[in-house]
C-alpha cells in the first residue's frame, strides 16, 4: 500500500515497483484471454499506461491489484474486439485435486485447455488468490456463477487428466 500512495503522489519509481510486483500476475491474466504473445504484451502495456494515467482515480490503495486486473481485462477484451473474435465473459473433484494437477502437469498448460469462461476464473482464483467475491466484481458476474464455473472447471480438468 505504501508504494501505491507514493505513486499517487507522483513518484514514478514507486509506480514502476508496483508494476514489477504485479507483472507476473498480469501476464497470467492476459494469457488466459489472449494466446498471441504480441497481443499479451500489447494488453499489458495498455493496462500499465491506463493505470498510470488514472492512478489518481483509485479510491483505496488496498484495491490496487484488483483495480489493475480490471483494467487489464478490459484491455484484453478490447484487443479481442478489434480482432473480431471476442467471447466475453461455472461427483465434482475436491479442491485438493487442483493442487494435485498443479504438481502433475503445468497448471498453466492445463488451464489453457479449459473454455475461456472457466480459464479466467481459474487463473484469478488458483493462480492469483482472488476470492470468489472479488472475481465476481472483476468480471461483472454473480458470485454464484463464479462458484459454479470453478466447480464445472474442476470437472473438466479431471476429464482432461483422465483422457491423457
Amino acid at each position: 500500500m505504501w508504494f501505491v500512495k507514493k505513486a499517487q503522489r507522483g513518484d514514478a519509481d514507486a509506480f514502476v515497483e508496483l508494476i514489477e510486483q504485479n507483472k507476473q500476475a498480469m501476464y497470467k491474466v492476459a494469457r488466459s484471454y489472449l494466446s498471441c504473445e504480441a497481443d499479451i504484451a500489447d494488453a499489458m502495456s495498455e493496462a500499465v499506461l491506463s493505470a498510470y494515467e488514472h492512478l489518481g482515480e483509485l479510491k483505496s490503495a488496498a484495491y490496487f491489484k484488483t483495480w489493475l486486473t480490471r483494467i487489464l481485462i478490459n484491455c484484453c477484451k478490447d484487443i479481442l474486439r478489434q480482432q473480431g473474435r471476442c467471447t466475453v465473459v461455472g461427483q465434482v473433484p475436491e479442491e485438493g485435486a487442483v493442487e494435485e494437477m498443479k504438481s502433475n502437469r503445468g497448471f498453466t498448460d492445463l488451464v489453457q485447455e479449459l473454455p475461456k469462461d472457466f480459464r479466467m476464473i481459474f487463473v484469478l482464483y488458483y493462480g492469483e488468490g482472488f476470492c470468489t467475491r472479488e472475481i465476481a466484481e472483476l468480471l461483472d458476474i454473480s458470485e454464484n456463477t463464479v462458484k459454479s464455473r470453478l466447480r464445472r472447471g474442476r470437472m473438466k480438468l479431471s476429464d482432461i487428466l483422465q483422457h491423457q
